[in-house]
C-alpha cells in the first residue's frame, strides 16, 4: 500500500493541473463523473494516504489501496483497471486499481488534518495524548492508526522502531515517556526520509530492518512476525530492539 510520502510525490506529478477545467471524466468507478465536467480542479490535497481533487462544492477522494497507481498524460494499464481519468487542456491524468468516492467540500473540514505526520499542521502534542489515552494498544497498532499517524504504513512502521529499539508488540502504556517521544519524533523524521529517497529512487537501499533478514547492528537474525491486530508483517530485533509489555 503507498504511504504518505508517495502520495505526496503523486501530488507534486498532478499538481499542474490545479487551476485547469476538466474537459472529460472517465473511468468504471461507480461515481456521478459527469458533474465533473466542465468544472475546475481548485486544489490538491492528501490526508495521509487519501488524496482530494478539491472542486467547486464537491472532491473527489482517491484512495490507492494496497496496489493502485496512477499516470499522467498517458494510459498506461487497460481499461478494466481504470477507476477515474480526467482530461484537460494540458494534459490527462489516471488511476487504477483505487477507490474513487465523491464527497462534498463540507466533509474535508472534519478532517482532523492536523494528524498528517507530512503536515505542516502536524502536531506531535496531539498526537502524545492520544498514545497516552490507549496504553493497552501495541506500538504497531499505533503507528499504523490513521487517526494518530495519518500517512504511516508498514515500511515506515517497521524501519521507526528499529530506529528507536523497540519491538512492535511493545504495549504504550509500558514504553518509558522517552521513548513515545522518540516515537512521535521518528515517525516524522523517517517520513520524510522516506521522500527523499523515494525521489532519488533508493528507498530500498536505506533499508534497515523492513524485509530484511539480518540485524545491522548486532548481525544476529531478525524475526518476522504478523504482529498487532491488524496481522501486518513486521521485522525486527530481538536485542537491540526492547519489548516493553
Amino acid at each position: 500500500m503507498p504511504e504518505g510520502p508517495s502520495i505526496l510525490l503523486m501530488k507534486e506529478s498532478i499538481q499542474k493541473f490545479e487551476g485547469e477545467k476538466v474537459i472529460e471524466a472517465g473511468g468504471n468507478a461507480k461515481i456521478d463523473k459527469e458533474i465533473l465536467t466542465g468544472r475546475t480542479l481548485k486544489q490538491i490535497k492528501t490526508f495521509g494516504k487519501q488524496t482530494y481533487l478539491v472542486f467547486d462544492d464537491v472532491a473527489v477522494r482517491i484512495h490507492l489501496l494496497m496496489f493502485g497507481s496512477h499516470s499522467v498524460d498517458e494510459q498506461t494499464k487497460p481499461d478494466r483497471q481504470l477507476r477515474l481519468s480526467l482530461i484537460f487542456s494540458n494534459g490527462s491524468m489516471y488511476f487504477y486499481t483505487c477507490n474513487v468516492k465523491m464527497v462534498d467540500t463540507e466533509f474535508l473540514k472534519k478532517i482532523d488534518w492536523e494528524a498528517d505526520v507530512m503536515s505542516d499542521n502536524w502536531k506531535p502534542l496531539k498526537a502524545e495524548k492520544k498514545l497516552k489515552s490507549n496504553p493497552e494498544m501495541m506500538v504497531c497498532d499505533a503507528l499504523m492508526d490513521q487517526d494518530i499517524f495519518s500517512g504511516v504504513g508498514n515500511i515506515i512502521k517497521n524501519e521507526v522502531l528499529f530506529r528507536i529499539g523497540v519491538q512492535p508488540e511493545s504495549l504504550l502504556g509500558k514504553m518509558p515517556p522517552k521513548k513515545i517521544k522518540e516515537l512521535i519524533k521518528e515517525a516524522r523524521n523517517y517520513s520524510f526520509d522516506f521522500l527523499e529517497w523515494k525521489r532519488d529512487f533508493t528507498l530500498k537501499k536505506h533499508w534497515k530492518a523492513h524485509t530484511k533478514k539480518i540485524c545491522p547492528k548486532c548481525g544476529e537474525n531478525l524475526i518476522k512476525k504478523q504482529t498487532g491486530k491488524g496481522k501486518r508483517r513486521s521485522f525486527y530485533c530481538e536485542i537491540d530492539q526492547e519489548l516493553y509489555q
